[in-house]
């Protein structure tokens, strides 16, 4: 009796395996393709709860303000092509100096601490933020020849139409969800 109860359960186990696996299997491919979009979440609501919600706008607009900067800049001739490793994190680096500029001055200047944002609020500006954040590596920075994202990115970011709303995205989040 015991040999067949246990043939039994191993062959219950089995089904259960071959149908759970492809559930998990799709689950995982899924939470992957969206990775670098669930961490720059965490970073931006991680950096909201523990600066503060005034620094968290100052940052959101120091993306813009050093995107429309960056655009202009007249030395990108001068910059280095090859390898392409060297050509990102250069652009990169210099996005992020402008960034880092601007924030310290929407800090000082512009941006006050006597605003609202709520919890949902918050998680869907850094998911804006995130998604704006990516339309720029997709449009702007040289990621292609370094880093293929994967098709369900490419599917919500590689569009020059998507490219605008992306854009537009994090600004119309502040319009809304800050008071």
């Amino acid at each position: 009796m015991l040999g067949t109860s246990t043939t039994d359960a191993l062959s219950q186990l089995g089904q259960v395996t071959t149908y759970a696996a492809p559930i998990a299997l799709g689950v995982w491919n899924s939470v992957s393709d969206f990775l670098i979009v669930l961490i720059l979440i965490g970073v931006f609501v991680l950096f909201a709860r523990y600066v503060g919600r005034g620094p968290f706008v100052g940052v959101i607009v120091s993306f813009y303000t050093a995107y429309a900067i960056y655009a202009t800049f007249p030395y990108d001739s001068y910059l280095p092509s090859a390898p392409a490793i060297t050509a990102l994190a250069t652009r990169v680096g210099i996005y992020l100096a402008l960034v880092f500029f601007f924030y310290i001055i929407m800090r000082r200047v512009v941006v006050s601490d006597f605003l609202y944002i709520g919890s949902i609020g918050l998680i869907l500006l850094s998911f804006l933020t995130a998604g704006f954040l990516l339309a720029l590596a997709y449009h702007i920075f040289p990621v292609a020849p370094v880093y293929h994202f994967t098709p369900a990115l490419d599917m919500l970011f590689a569009s020059k139409t998507y490219f605008f709303f992306w854009f537009i995205a994090p600004a119309i989040g502040l319009f809304f969800l800050a008071h």
